[in-house]
């Protein structure tokens, strides 16, 4: 069975000004109409057309649980730490290997008649690289990586969203594993990053994780027109 994803943004926790500011942040919403977008205009796409979409979207996947070990180094608290390490946790299978997120992803594209070289082994365009080296870069700075870590998870849902209709529509596959776990973590993984933003910021700060977040969504804006650009042009 398929699962719809809503492309809505989580409620963030009562009293947390930097996460009610970035739910709402026009930027956000701008990526989110970007993917809506993508996903009616691309209809269905052929075999070749969604391998680009597919090895390009691997790379941030391989990096997210190195940027998470990354930012719970330098982050100075340990309830902050406790927040992060929940969602490295999960991304890593939750104990088990054969659950972690990039295993789940290859085991998913390879039952959808994918190889692992069109998965796993494209190199990374231009954009892609820009956007990994942006979570590399934002790892090493607490405030920056905060941004990274909430811009991400409130985008999440629909980014995979989109990935997962156009898979479905060109491969006739409904029930899309790499799909699901997302469905069942994501609350969790924005639960979480909400936690992260607990802590009370100075005005600066505040600014600091909101523009660090709104540097990570025009690197994912950037991402998804370039594979647009790839595969329609």
């Amino acid at each position: 069975m398929s699962t719809a994803l809503s492309h809505e943004a989580a409620s963030p926790a009562p009293g947390n000004d930097t996460a009610e500011l970035l739910a709402i942040n026009q930027l956000r919403q701008k990526l989110v109409s970007e993917l809506e977008d993508l996903e009616k205009t691309c209809g269905t796409l052929s075999r070749e057309q969604v391998i680009v979409m597919l090895g390009q979207w691997f790379h941030p996947l391989h990096y997210f649980p190195v940027f998470l070990s990354r930012l719970i180094s330098v982050a100075p608290e340990v309830p902050v730490q406790t927040f992060i390490s929940k969602i490295l946790w999960q991304e890593l299978g939750e104990g088990d290997p054969i659950r972690a997120h990039e295993k789940i992803y290859i085991d998913t594209m390879l039952d959808g008649g994918f190889t692992e070289e069109h998965v796993a082994k494209a190199p990374p365009s231009p954009a892609t690289q820009r956007l990994v080296d942006g979570y590399r870069n934002a790892s090493q700075d607490y405030l920056t990586g905060l941004g990274f870590l909430y811009g991400t998870e409130v985008v999440d849902l629909p980014m995979v969203s989109t990935i997962g209709e156009l898979m479905r529509r060109c491969t006739g596959k409904q029930d899309l594993e790499w799909v699901n776990v997302h469905v069942k973590q994501e609350p969790d993984h924005v639960e979480s990053s909400h936690g992260t933003l607990n802590s009370p910021f100075t005005s600066d700060e505040q600014q600091h994780v909101i523009a660090s977040a709104e540097d990570m969504w025009q690197l994912w804006s950037d991402f998804f027109k370039s594979i647009r650009s790839e595969i329609l042009n």
